[in-house]
């Protein structure tokens, strides 16, 4: 190990991408049995650095040290051979193989010939142990949450040998119990004497979990100190180079006419399990009803069926008393519903589209844009003018390629493109997904803007905080249908986990013993 005691140090690293330094001279230290954190907004080149140390990227400049070796690390399995693993975002597992099959994959222990998976479940379980992951080595992937499947991918890296541990964004996926549970797993880990690198842009984590935090801004190194000498918000500021508040601000709610009924909706799934199952509720004008859940218990479809994105079998959608189910998307936008979807790329924006031509998406068969299939690109443009300087989107000119903006600038083009055109109900999927502290506190501000003018929205989104500082009233999805409500006032963490876990029983009971 080097003098310092850093098991790993990153010395200069620079790697560039066509029109981009993703990492611009970076240095990098981690102390053995240290928690660090890696912080910084999407796009700030956290995760390029850390495929740097896990050998896949390779740096255009600069050194990797590993014990105090200088060392190239040319690929994945050179890193695993210096003891380095990397639990990445999106879970890399055979989902009809039991836990065991998966840990062991490519590294199985054999009994002559064969495969001894007495032995394979044997040692899964005396890791999964010894680190109070408690795994069952014999259930199938297909069968288990994504926080146990999260916990196989950990197990995987352990079961290599892995001395070094680096976590790719670990809470976005996670209930509230989930998280916490991997915040003890992760202190177990450390305290065994692991190192830990966690990338994340979510402050309470850092501060909950790390000892010291390196803040990245545009590929470059802010500052590196430890979590007891800072704060939330001076994190923030590091993050975005500006003061940040966190607060929303917003009046009660004064709740009118029903605008969205869904009733008992029931839509089949990609397996054999119904994707929506009875999913019954209504937004009124006015108010804001976020939608809390793990990610997959139905909310995309929920929003692709009110939309007219997918067909349901049984049930109703009603938008100011007019029965829409099963109606065109082209139908349901007209009668009133404005769509921030979860994908922008996919489902929001023509990526090869100019800006100006993305604003008409949706509307560009109305007079006021053209006639007999001819648009009249003065009004695309002037409309498209008026957008971008409302809604403060950077970028070079109307008429560049959508693609050529940030995750931010294009999330905001879609929000003013779909406030534009006036809907009654305002329909947001993960609306600051990916986005900045100051992108977020921009699209916080037009959607309780929205509301205020009367409009209902239904907000889906899987950041606690996020909902809560929106939401006039929470309801929880689970398995496709809503098991129940929250107080979006008053903060009960445990209550609204339980419930995301389809616990309806304890909720109610930790419900009535807060009361």
């Amino acid at each position: 190990m080097g003098q310092s005691g850093a098991v790993v140090q990153l010395k200069g690293i620079t790697k560039r991408f066509p029109g981009l330094v993703a990492n611009d001279s970076i240095n990098f230290e981690l102390k053995k049995g240290e928690i660090h954190a890696l912080l910084g907004e999407n796009g700030a080149g956290k995760s390029t650095l850390m495929n740097i140390l896990f050998g896949l990227y390779q740096p255009d400049e600069g050194e990797i040290w590993i014990n105090g070796e200088r060392t190239v690390i040319d690929g994945a399995s050179k890193a695993i051979e210096l003891g380095i693993g990397m639990v990445h975002q999106h879970f890399k597992l055979v989902q009809p193989f039991t836990v065991a099959e998966n840990i062991v994959l490519g590294d199985e222990p054999k009994k002559g010939m064969t495969i001894d998976y007495k032995l394979a479940n044997q040692k899964v379980k005396d890791i999964s142990e010894r680190y109070g992951l408690k795994v069952d080595p014999q259930v199938r992937i297909q069968n288990i949450t994504v926080g146990m499947q999260q916990r196989v991918e950990i197990l995987k890296t352990l079961y290599r040998g892995a001395e070094i541990v680096i976590f790719d964004e670990p809470t976005a996926v996670l209930t509230v119990q989930e998280i916490e549970e991997l915040i003890e797993i992760i202190r177990n880990l450390a305290a065994e004497g692991k190192s830990i690198i966690i990338i994340t842009h979510k402050l309470k984590e850092v501060m909950a979990l790390a000892n010291t935090v390196t803040v990245i801004r545009r590929g470059k190194v802010v500052r590196t100190l430890p979590t007891t000498g800072t704060n939330e918000r001076q994190l923030a500021e590091l993050m975005v180079g500006r003061d940040v508040t966190f607060e929303v601000e917003k009046t009660k709610a004064e709740p009118g006419e029903v605008v969205l009924d869904v009733n008992d909706l029931r839509m089949k799934g990609d397996q054999s399990k119904p994707a929506l199952d009875g999913t019954t509720f209504q937004v009124r004008a006015g108010e804001i009803l976020g939608i809390a859940g793990v990610d997959g218990n139905g909310q995309s479809e929920l929003i692709y069926a009110i939309t007219g994105m997918r067909k349901v079998q049984e049930g109703s959608v009603k938008l100011n008393g007019t029965d829409v189910t099963n109606r065109s998307p082209r139908e349901i936008s007209t009668a009133g519903v404005g769509h921030i979807p979860e994908d922008r790329h996919k489902h929001g924006l023509v990526l090869d589209f100019s800006v100006s031509e993305n604003m008409i998406l949706g509307t560009y068969f109305k007079p006021e844009f053209g006639r007999y299939g001819f648009v009249d690109f003065g009004a695309m443009d002037k409309l498209a003018s008026e957008l971008v300087t409302e809604f403060d989107v950077r970028l070079s000119g109307i008429h560049t390629e959508a693609r050529a903006l940030s995750g931010g600038n294009q999330q905001k083009a879609i929000i003013g493109r779909e406030l534009h055109k006036n809907p009654d109900l305002l329909i947001a999927v993960q609306p600051t997904r990916g986005l900045d502290i100051g992108a977020i506190e921009f699209v916080h501000k037009r959607l309780v803007e929205a509301r205020n003018q009367g409009k209902a929205i239904l907000l889906v989104s899987f950041e606690l905080d996020e909902l809560y500082a929106l939401s006039d009233r929470i309801a929880v999805m689970y398995e496709g249908k809503m098991v129940g409500e929250v107080d979006a006032d008053h903060r009960d963490d445990e209550q609204l986990g339980l419930l995301m876990a389809g616990n309806t029983e304890d909720a109610a009971a930790t419900a009535q013993g807060r009361s």
